[in-house]
């Protein structure tokens, strides 16, 4: 197994230490566990690119990674709010919404053998870093405290990537299917 697929699979794993350490108000070391997460995110991609070790199976297992730990954060997050402060329903329905339309796709298009490259878009790393950093200050609260105004100001710019970025997976899904058709 090459590295960066290795680091992706210790994001998958922790995950469900990630959940328990929320559901048991262990924010702190959820915290440090979501910045460990973080860091196998870029590390993964990062060594994947250095060391030459892309590989197809990686390319499918990372954003599936992403998804599963982005996520789950979300929904917990929505529900337990961290020293007041919790992710908003209409975040969640945008952030969620998007990722199920983009994984409903990949599965339509897998159904009708269209052929297709994962490869993520500018935006769709965007909206993964907002989503990330989303995330990180939510949990952060319990170290650290911002303005009540940039909890709002950053949940909407998260809400815009995600939407953009999904509109962009949808367009180019549409397009692939159509292509197939003809």
């Amino acid at each position: 197994m090459k590295i960066p697929n290795f680091l992706t699979l210790a994001r998958i794993l922790i995950t469900p230490l990630l959940v328990w350490l929320l559901l048991r108000n262990h924010v702190a070391a959820a915290f440090c566990v979501f910045v460990f997460a973080g860091l196998t995110d870029a590390l993964d991609g990062l060594l994947a690119r250095v060391l030459d070790q892309k590989s197809r199976f990686g390319s499918f297992l990372d954003p599936l990674a992403d998804k599963l730990l982005l996520v789950t954060c979300f929904l917990i997050l929505w529900k337990i709010p961290i020293r007041g402060v919790h992710i908003p329903t209409w975040l969640v329905f945008i952030t969620v919404g998007r990722d199920f339309l983009i994984l409903t796709g990949f599965f339509v298009l897998f159904l009708y053998k269209v052929r297709f490259e994962v490869r993520p878009l500018v935006s769709s790393k965007l909206t993964t870093l907002f989503q990330l950093m989303t995330i990180f200050t939510v949990l952060g609260r319990s170290i650290f405290a911002l303005p009540e105004w940039t909890y709002l100001m950053l949940f909407v710019i998260t809400a815009v990537f995600s939407f953009v970025s999904g509109w962009q997976y949808v367009s180019m899904g549409m397009s692939l299917f159509r292509m197939r058709r003809r």
